[in-house]
Order: C-alpha cells, then structure tokens, then sequence
C-alpha cells in the first residue's frame, strides 16, 4: 500500500506577538529618561526604557491539524483571510516548523507561495530561470532541457534579456509558475498568486495542475478565494477557520459550507442602526405571512426609520447568489413610491413578489436604505440568506430545476431528428 503524500498528525504553530504600549507620560519624565538612558550609555548599562510596557500574546496560527492527502490527489485549502492557509503551505515547504505535531512529506516539493520568490530583481528573465531552477532543484543540465518550454508557457520570449524588476506583476508571475510547473515535483504547493495573472493565464495553469494530476500522479495542493478555479481544479476541499479544519470533503460541499461561513443573519427583530437610517425589521414570508426558510413568490417586509426629516424615504433590495453576485434588484423608485418621514419616524415598506424567476439553492438578500433627493444611501450591513424551492410556479404552470446558472426562464424546447 502506498504511503499518503502528505501526512499531517496535529500540528500546529504558534507564534508570541510583542504588544508596546506607550504610557501616559510627561514633558519632565521624557526629559529625565533622557538623562537617565545617556548616562546608562555612558556607563554601559542597558536599562529598559520605564516609559513603555511590553506585553506578550500567544496567537496559533494553527492548532490540532490532522489529515492526510493521497499521491496524486487534487486538494483545495479555503479559508478566510488569517484562517491558516498560508502558514500551513509554509510548513510544508518546509520555510518554518511547526510548534507541535508532525507533517510527514513523500516526494519531491515545488513551491510558489507569493510572487518573486526565488528571483532576484537585478538579474535578467533568463538568468532567473536557472537561478529559480537551481532553488528549486533542478540541476542546469535539466534547466537547459526545458528552457524553451518554460519560456514558451510565460510567454516572456521578447523579454529574457530584461531584468525582472521592470516586468509587471502578471509578466513575474506567468514566469515563476512555468518554472516552477515545469520542475516535475510530486507535490506541488500553490498560493494565491495565480489571481495575478490574466484569466486566460489562469485558465492555463488549471490546465497544466490539472493534467499533471491526472497522467502524471502529481500531489496539487491548492490556496485560493477564486471558487470557480478551486471548483474546476480540486477532487477535494478542507476549510481552515481560525487555525483548525472546520471543513473536510467533496470540493462542492466545502466550497457551499465556506460561501455560507458568516454571511447569514436573522434580521426578523434585530435593530441596526447607520449614521443616517435604523433598520428595525427585515421578514421574508410567504403570502399568508408566515415566515419561510424555503422562498417562494411571497412578501418582503421592512421597516426602518430615518435620522432626520426626509421627502422621499425608500429601499432598494438585492437578491445575490453566493459568491454575491447580482441577480435581481427592486428599487422603491422604480415603482414611484416614495414616502415623507419626520426623524425617528418608522416606514414599512412592503413588497409582494408575484413569480420569481430563480432556480432552487441558496440566495442572500441585501438591504440598501435611502433618500434620493437627501442623497443618503446606507447599506445594511448584515445579510438574510433564503433558500429558493425546489420549483417555480408561474400561473399554473409549473418550471423545473434547471442544471445551469440562476435564471429559470419560462421556455418552449422543440426537439426533432431530421
């Protein structure tokens, strides 16, 4: 039975941050340390400066990491900024330990954790190349085997004799990926930096990951906040939250629990205020006023209270799919109600949807309140998260789960051989 590729059994790492805090002091006290820090100069004597206190924080970076990944398996690693992402490629990469725990590792590393790494700017594309090369550990023979290749995957050819201080960051790095791609590891480690580069570029190097997984047994481990390419590239998923996994299986469901971590608040009796409005309420129901989890053509419900005296208070609401892109707006405007408030006085503003057009799965609403003629626009700034059912009615006619995109268009399909 062959050995995992990568074996991680509780690892963590710990890092102490150094908070300096400036004390109240005054004019005379900094007059006298003065004094007091030249004469210990002086006598050479190291004292502390009385004036600032010094503590220490523990802070894991991670903790209690514990899973394995098999030869030739493509894993994508999602986490919110600070999650741990970065710090566990760097342990596999072996640029720092861990403080506990293990990381067993079988086969060869080719790393790229942010751009530049490895290149000196001084030095032209092509001295780069088997400078990166030679870190990497291909030796020059190998280098000069593959050099055309790599050049020709950067597509940096008119600018080998350039030095890479004057490249733009895509240029920097389409060449550290050839190079690093182009090294033939077993394990592969790739953060972030692909968002760099175009999306043709990035097309490119999924591709290349991809095939090399496939017909050449490459471990692909993957850091990224693009889904569609973790989607397009991963077998497999973990979710790393606060330095542990949360998360941990097929790339669609980890890619779901991740887009879900945090974005949804219940707003049916919270009130949240702005500079210039409050929301009071926000309820999503059904038409005879139930509260719903399952969204179906029903009635949306809010009620808010402006700061100060308005002519023409209103609501503009956003319904987006997960990765918050639109999908359907409603704006009070656009059916010409506008309302007159006095300060602190409530407005409900209710909106009764008669068919909407979604296929099933999650959508998050947000809430904009605002006076045009005022020129006050406040975002909400928490979200309400519904799910579209299963299928949609328009009139009596009932429309199917499509497979593709959010839109369920009523449509007349006419299929014949001919």
């Amino acid at each position: 039975m062959l050995r995992p590729a990568i074996e991680l059994e509780n690892l963590g790492k710990r890092y102490w941050i150094t908070h300096e805090r400036e004390m109240f002091v005054t004019l005379r006290d900094r007059v006298a340390t003065s004094f007091r820090n030249l004469r210990s100069r002086l006598l050479t004597r190291n004292r502390p400066d009385k004036s600032k206190s010094r503590q220490r924080e523990e802070f894991w970076a991670l903790r209690d990491i514990s899973f394995s990944v098999k030869r030739g398996e493509r894993l994508g690693i999602l986490g919110r900024n600070g999650a741990g992402k970065s710090t566990l490629l760097k342990i596999l990469s072996r640029v720092t330990e861990p403080t506990t725990g293990r990381a067993a590792i079988t086969g060869r590393v080719s790393s790229l954790l942010e751009v530049g790494t490895g290149f000196h700017m001084d030095l032209t594309g092509k001295e780069n190349i088997f400078l990166n090369g030679a870190v990497l550990g291909m030796t020059r023979a190998e280098i000069r085997r593959k050099f055309d290749e790599i050049v020709a995957f950067a597509e940096v050819d008119r600018f080998l004799d350039t030095p890479v201080k004057r490249y733009s960051s895509g240029m920097f790095v389409r060449l550290a990926f050839s190079v690093a791609a182009h090294l033939t590891p077993d394990i592969l480690l790739v953060d972030e930096v692909l968002a760099v580069g175009d999306a043709e570029f990035q097309k490119k190097c999924l591709g290349v990951m991809q095939e090399a997984s496939t017909s050449e047994g490459r471990t692909v481990l993957f850091v990224s906040h693009n889904m569609a390419a973790v989607q397009a590239l991963c077998s497999r998923a973990i979710l790393l939250a606060d330095g542990r996994v949360v998360g941990d299986g097929a790339t669609d469901a980890v890619v779901d629990q991740y887009l879900r971590q945090g974005g949804s608040f219940d707003l049916s009796d919270a009130a949240i205020g702005g500079k210039d409005f409050e929301l009071c309420r926000l309820r999503i129901g059904a038409p005879d006023g139930a509260p719903l989890t399952t969204f179906k053509p029903g009635l949306i419900e809010l009620a808010f209270r402006p700061k100060r005296e308005v002519i023409d208070a209103g609501a503009h609401i956003m319904f987006e799919d997960l990765n918050a892109s639109p999908v359907l707006g409603l704006d009070t405007s656009d059916f010409r109600q506008k309302v007159r408030a006095r300060a602190g006085q409530e407005v409900v503003c209710s909106v009764h949807i008669e068919s909407l057009p979604l296929n099933p799965g999650p959508f998050r609403v947000r809430v904009w309140l605002k006076s045009h003629a005022e020129g006050l626009y406040w975002e909400v700034p928490k979200s309400f998260e519904v799910n579209v059912e299963e299928t949609l009615v328009y009139g009596a006619r009932r429309i199917e789960r499509h497979s593709h995109g959010v839109a369920a268009a009523r449509t007349k399909v006419s299929l014949q051989a001919v």
